[in-house]
C-alpha cells in the first residue's frame, strides 16, 4: 500500500517494505555516547551536531516565527490570509524541513557508524538532558534530535544484534570523577558554566578529592563507560 502525501509544496509517496537483515559482526569494543548542546562526545572522539548551515537555519526560523507573529498581532485573523503571509509561512515550513533532513542526516550516520563499531553502547537519558538546556537557538529543534537519536539508535541496535544500554536518569555522569569515582555535591556541582565557588570552567572537571583535572565531557565518557 502506498500513501501520497503534499508537504512544503511538494508530493512525497511512501511505502513499507520487509527486508532480511543479519547481527552486525561482533568487535569486541564498546562506547558511550554523552549528549551535550551541539556535539555528542563518544569513545572516540566528537560528533558536531549544530554545523554553521544549521544555526543559519534556526535563526531564519526564529525571524520567520517573529514576523508571523507580529502580522496577526497587528491584523488578526485576516493576517493569514494575506499573500505576504502565505509566502512567509511557506518559507518558514521549507526551512523547518531544510533542518530535519540536516539532523537526520547527522543522526543516521552516527548511529550507523555506532553500531558498525561497537557491541555495547550506552547513552544518558535524553529528557533529562534535555531539560538542563537554558540557552540555545532554537532550544525545541535540538531537544527534538536528542529524541530522534535514541529512537533510531535503539531499533538498529535491536536489528543488528548490539546491546543499549541506558543509564539511569540519577546516575551523575557529569559530577562523578572517572578517576577516583568522587562524586560532587551541593555547591561543588559543576553547571553548564562551570562551578562558581570554585572558579572553574564550563568545559573542565576539576575533582576535590584526588586532584584530577579532566575535560568534561570525556570525564561525563568514562562514567558512563563504566556502566557496561
Amino acid at each position: 500500500m502506498v500513501s501520497i502525501y503534499r508537504e512544503n509544496g511538494k508530493y512525497w509517496a511512501s511505502f513499507p517494505f520487509e527486508v532480511k537483515l543479519d547481527d552486525k559482526p561482533q568487535t569486541g569494543d564498546n562506547s558511550a555516547v554523552d549528549v551535550n548542546v551541539g556535539h555528542l562526545n563518544y569513545t572516540a572522539g566528537v560528533i558536531n551536531t549544530l554545523p554553521k548551515r544549521l544555526r543559519k537555519l534556526y535563526q531564519r526560523i526564529k525571524f520567520y516565527q517573529k514576523q508571523l507573529a507580529h502580522k496577526r498581532v497587528v491584523n488578526g485573523n485576516n493576517a493569514t490570509k494575506s499573500g505576504c503571509y502565505i509566502a512567509m509561512r511557506a518559507k518558514l515550513q521549507r526551512d523547518y524541513r531544510r533542518v530535519a533532513n540536516i539532523q537526520h542526516d547527522i543522526m543516521q550516520k552516527f548511529t550507523t557508524q555506532l553500531v558498525n563499531d561497537y557491541d555495547k553502547i550506552v547513552i544518558e537519558d535524553l529528557s533529562v538532558k534535555a531539560m538542563q538546556m537554558s540557552h540555545v537557538a532554537s532550544k525545541g529543534l535540538q531537544r527534538s534530535m536528542f529524541g530522534y537519536f535514541r529512537q533510531i539508535l535503539s531499533y538498529k541496535c535491536d536489528w543488528y544484534g548490539k546491546e543499549l544500554i541506558l543509564a539511569d536518569h540519577q546516575y551523575p555522569s557529569t559530577q562523578r570523577c572517572s578517576k577516583c569515582g568522587h562524586i560532587k555535591v551541593g555547591d561543588d556541582k559543576i553547571t553548564l558554566q562551570g562551578n562558581e565557588r570554585h572558579c572553574t570552567k564550563h568545559n573542565e572537571y576539576v575533582c576535590y578529592s584526588c586532584g584530577a583535572v579532566l575535560d568534561r565531557d570525556e570525564n561525563a565518557v568514562a562514567n558512563l563507560l563504566d556502566l557496561i
